[in-house]
């Protein structure tokens, strides 16, 4: 006959379980395990108010007082202009209302143009880079070089490039082709708005060309097999596979663009 005893300490723990205080352990304990990620986060989340959510809320209180240079070092004395601000600011016939206007519809059109550019150079480029060829690595490598560089090194590069006296950019459409009838200026005027779109596009359309990239590397190649037997053509398999199978992607990728 066998006898079975009970491991060392087992009594002890079933005591402890049954005790009264036990569902009080358990529910401090439980509570501790939940509330840890919450105090992990809370130094973020201060510094999140800190930084963003506060200077947001003093804006919101700045824009309905009637503050002017002799308020500057103190807005909190400036007297009150309750929504007479933003009935100046909407008025489009007024300098200050048409002003705003101006740079609101540019605004948009620069967000337009910059994420579909960015979007349609980066599918452009990965959907071109699914096919192997010879040197195929090395043009993967020179697309990410934008995404790679730092910013301000991009920027101060661009700008020497778009000088309007020694500029690459006016030698090339000025001396060499000969397109324009004097160097325009590019960083000043109209002009700077196709400066700022040129420089924004470059920098931002590999990250579109990584991502949609990887994107496609979860399309079964079997299914442009299959379409390819069928008779559809290169236009045809990106229209009815290749773009509706890249929709969740390039929902996410839109919007980190226009972020």
């Amino acid at each position: 006959m066998t006898t079975l005893t009970a491991a060392p300490g087992t009594g002890e723990r079933k005591a402890r379980e049954n005790s009264p205080g036990a569902p009080r352990e358990r529910r401090s304990g439980r509570l501790r395990r939940i509330g840890l990620p919450y105090l992990l986060l809370l130094p973020a989340l201060l510094l999140e108010l800190l930084v963003h959510l506060v200077p947001m809320v003093i804006g919101i209180v700045v824009s309905f007082k009637e503050l002017t240079q002799f308020y500057i070092r103190d807005w909190s004395t400036a007297p009150w202009a309750g929504l007479d601000n933003y009935s100046l600011a909407v008025d489009f016939n007024a300098p200050i209302g048409e002003a705003l206007l101006k740079s609101f519809v540019t605004t948009c059109l620069f967000t337009v143009l910059s994420v579909g550019l960015c979007w349609l150079l980066g599918a452009a480029a990965a959907i071109f880079m699914q096919e192997s060829f010879r040197g195929r690595g090395f043009l993967r490598t020179l697309f990410l070089v934008p995404y790679a560089l730092p910013v301000y090194a991009a920027v101060i590069t661009w700008a020497f490039m778009f000088q309007r006296d020694n500029g690459l950019i006016n030698h090339v459409l000025h001396d060499q082709l000969g397109l324009t009838d004097s160097p325009p200026f590019w960083l000043i005027g109209d002009n700077s708005f196709v400066a700022l779109l040129v420089v924004s596009v470059w920098k931002g359309w590999p990250f579109a060309f990584l991502i949609i990239m990887a994107g496609l590397q979860n399309i079964p190649r079997e299914i442009y097999e299959a379409a390819a037997l069928d008779g559809a053509g290169i236009w045809q398999q990106i229209r009815r596979i290749t773009l509706p199978s890249l929709r969740p992607v390039n929902q996410v990728l839109v919007l980190v663009l226009f972020l």
